[in-house]
């Protein structure tokens, strides 16, 4: 084994052996070298022992590390460490590894969330408007940045920005959003800390308590008429079947059977995963049977004709869309029968109760309408299909009772009380003239 002074010169000038390798220690640094094989590539190592035990790392060819006296301090460096009982290749792949780490952006993590969470675990009006509030406000911010870089300061900073153009619940809607993705990369070991931690919300959230008075009902429905299809019906089945918007609008023919007056919503369409029967009465059937069966184009070829698929659809392929400007047409219609239907056009409508309200409301209101019909808190929640509602606790792990007949009657019982108000029968009490003198 030779032992010289390594110099610049004395490497450079060094010729590869006949066959096989040569290693050369340095005089300076003992356990310092350069391996030298037979195909002329000459590569700098270290040897030391950690522990106890004898290590021979492999620093790197001259091609990657040119100058000796480089070589050099990577070798003592290594030695440092070694007689620190630390081990240096394990250490410097630990480090390697956290860089790497560092160095995940938010895009990155965003993009898994979506993937490995979101998509796997929510139904898809929930999976789009988690994908809509990342790719509009957080990642044109964020993308690019490492995600172990963001701070409190930058989360606040965000939500201000969305605030202050007037969106303060939207702010909320993205903490939300961006807690439940800083949980998720903390567990999957993506971040270090949750910057979302002892942020506030940009506005305090009141519960809406929202419902539709009687008299309300009754400019709804007319309104539902004059709005015609396909909204007219979309909208008096929400109130009939207290069932969620997304969940009638993506209503299926094959999801009705019309004999048995029952439409199940299938657990991927359920807001809680879980499939549903809906009983429907004879006014909500008396709807349906009502609309037209619009089939999407066929593919052509002399096949059979494609079969309705899409309940509420213009297209035949997609649901119908334009809630918004379909809700405001309908409050038109409202605001024009209650004005025909008082004396005085000029008083305030205000008082005689068209108030601001959401299509929301309407399953607020069939459920406060059938409370007052007395019936049970339970089979109401279980026709919203509410995952925990008034039966809690270990009642609810055993209570498997599905209440399907008091359910039925339920919604029987809503219905007619709604058909009471939009359609009064004629009275039969017959007025006797007043006698004169």
């Amino acid at each position: 084994m030779s032992s010289i002074s390594l110099t610049q010169r004395a490497v450079e000038a060094f010729r590869p052996p006949a066959q096989g390798r040569v290693e050369y220690f340095d005089k300076m640094l003992p356990g310092f070298g350069l391996r030298i094989s037979d195909a002329g590539r000459k590569t700098w190592f270290v040897m030391y022992r950690v522990r106890g035990r004898k290590v021979r790392e492999t620093l790197g060819t001259i091609a990657t590390i040119p100058n000796v006296g480089d070589a050099r301090q990577r070798a003592r460096e290594s030695i440092e460490l070694a007689q620190r009982g630390v081990h240096p290749a394990e250490a410097r792949e630990e480090a390697a590894a956290a860089e790497a780490a560092r160095s995940i952006t938010f895009a990155t993590v965003a993009d898994r969330y979506l993937a490995e969470h979101v998509e796997r675990n929510n139904r898809p009006s929930t999976i789009r408007e988690t994908r809509r509030i990342l790719n509009r406000d957080v990642k044109p911010k964020w993308g690019e940045r490492p995600i172990r870089d963001i701070t409190r300061q930058d989360v606040n900073d965000l939500l201000d920005v969305i605030a202050d153009r007037g969106a303060l619940l939207q702010a909320n809607r993205t903490l939300a959003r961006l807690k439940t993705l800083f949980s998720w990369a903390l567990d999957n070991e993506l971040a270090d800390a949750d910057p979302t931690a002892r942020v506030r919300k940009r506005v305090k959230e009141v519960p809406r308590d929202r419902a539709l008075s009687p008299d309300e009902i009754r400019y709804f429905w007319a309104g539902c008429d004059k709005l015609g299809w396909s909204f007219g019906p979309l909208f008096k089945l929400l109130l009939l079947t207290a069932q969620r918007r997304d969940e009638v609008g993506a209503m299926e023919w094959r999801e009705l059977d019309l004999e048995k007056r029952l439409w199940t919503i299938p657990r991927e369409r359920a807001k809680n995963n879980r499939a549903h029967e809906v009983h429907l009465s004879d006014l909500a059937v008396e709807i349906i049977e009502a609309l037209p069966q619009i089939v999407g184009q066929g593919s052509g070829g002399g096949g059979p004709a494609p079969e309705p698929h899409l309940v509420f659809t213009n297209t035949g392929r997609t649901p119908v869309s334009g809630f918004s400007k379909a809700k405001e047409r309908l409050d038109a219609h409202m605001l024009a029968r209650l004005r025909s239907e008082l004396a005085d056009a000029e008083k305030d409508v205000s008082q005689v109760g068209v108030g601001e309200w959401i299509l929301h409301d309407l399953r607020r209101t069939a459920a406060t309408g059938m409370a007052a019909l007395n019936i049970a808190p339970h089979v109401v929640d279980r026709i919203l299909n509410h995952v925990s509602g008034t039966i809690r606790g270990v009642a609810a792990v055993y209570n498997r009772h599905a209440y399907i007949d008091e359910r039925k009657a339920a919604l029987g019982a809503w219905s007619r009380y709604v058909e009471r108000l939009v359609r009064p029968r004629p009275s039969n009490v017959i007025q006797l003239p007043i006698p004169t003198a």
